[in-house]
């Protein structure tokens, strides 16, 4: 398995030069999601360990 890097740059240099950055509602909007998403997370594994405990003996 072969890298060309030459073409690997042209295509890192194509998505830098069409990226750009967020404004702040975007930038608050994502955050928030990001929020609710780990706290979700870590609430389905706060009830995996509880109900772990409860019938695991941990």
């Amino acid at each position: 398995m072969r890298i060309n890097i030459k073409e690997t740059l042209t295509k890192y240099k194509r998505v830098l030069l069409v990226a750009r950055k967020p404004d702040a509602d975007e930038l608050k909007e994502t955050a928030r999601i990001c929020g609710i998403g780990s706290i979700v997370i870590g609430i389905i594994g706060f009830i995996f360990y509880v109900i772990s405990v409860i019938f695991g003996g941990a």
